[in-house]
């Protein structure tokens, strides 16, 4: 009867025998070990839309309607052409860059959206958002203020190093967050594009709130220019020289009848004339022997 050969009967079946029946050198058996490939997901993927989210820290915070319906009708027409960067989160895909594509896309009724897939730190998320909002002008003033002052605060960067990161001076990113220290209500007529940030650097000047939002009425009201803000802030602070005192007729006299009183009573006299030929005599005393002496040489005479 045949023997079969094969795996699972014992090593000497793996192993020929020699002419005397011992076991001949025995070969070397390499143990070839499987290894795990992790198949990392494409550059571009494509994604249903309801799996992707805004960035809740997103810098922008207002979208023009009229500029996202027009977005709309445009990938109705062609798709979206530039995909949507998003970094993959516990249940879902948070947007990096592209929120307007993906708001205007949820408009036109698209249920699919390309994307790429980054693996950015919670910092690299910020900067990319705000770097794409300030290339595309997307950012409002104080928008971006905000934004400069999160990196500063939450990710402790010095000012030279948020200058860097989003190519801007150093001054540029110090003037844009002092307009943080306007009044809040100030601050949302900049948001709403009432004034300019041109027009709220000279209200800066102001420290009072109620003044800088009376000044940026008057600024919206009257369509001031920059430059005339400037000079009406600059008036304001202005010290104020004080009116001269006009004094009444004749009133030489009553000044020489005081320092006549002043010499006979021993204290300091002020008469306080008014134009009808009336007012009041100030006798002062500065103590209670001195009181009662004035009062004795009054009644006396």
């Amino acid at each position: 009867m045949a023997v079969k050969k094969g795996l699972g009967k014992g090593l000497g079946n793996l192993i020929p025998e020699g002419e005397k029946g011992t076991a001949s050198k025995p070969k070397v058996v390499e143990k070839i070990v499987e290894k795990e490939v992790i198949v990392k997901e494409p550059a571009e993927v494509v994604l249903k839309i309801n799996e992707v989210e805004p960035n809740r820290e997103q810098p922008r915070r207002n979208f023009d309607e009229d500029a996202l319906l027009e977005l709309s009708e445009s990938i109705k027409q062609y798709g979206i052409i530039q995909p949507i960067i998003v970094k993959k989160r516990k249940d879902y895909y948070e947007i990096v860059a592209g929120e307007r594509r993906w708001r205007a896309a949820k408009m036109a009724g698209i249920k699919e959206v390309p994307v790429v897939i980054k693996d950015f730190s919670d910092r690299e998320i910020m900067e990319v958002a705000l770097i794409e909002n300030l290339q595309r002008e997307d950012l409002n003033p104080i928008e971006e203020a905000l934004a400069y002052q999160r990196l500063i605060k939450e990710y402790d960067l010095k000012q030279d190093e948020v200058a860097e990161r989003v190519s801007k001076s150093r001054v540029t990113i110090t003037n844009s967050m002092r307009l943080l220290k306007l009044d809040e209500r100030v601050q949302k007529m900049v948001i709403d594009a009432m004034i300019s940030s041109g027009h709220a650097r000279a209200l800066l000047g102001v420290e009072d709130g109620d003044k800088q939002f009376t000044l940026a009425m008057k600024i919206f009201d009257e369509k001031l220019s920059v430059r005339e803000t400037e000079k009406l802030v600059k008036s304001l602070n202005k010290p104020q020289a004080p009116k001269p005192v006009k004094l009444p007729e004749y009133d030489f006299i009553y000044r020489d009848a005081e320092e006549k009183l002043k010499a006979s009573v021993g204290t300091k006299v002020v008469i306080k004339n008014k134009d009808n030929n009336k007012g009041k005599i100030e006798i002062e005393y500065y103590s209670k022997d001195d009181f009662e002496r004035i009062v004795e040489m009054l009644s006396a005479r």
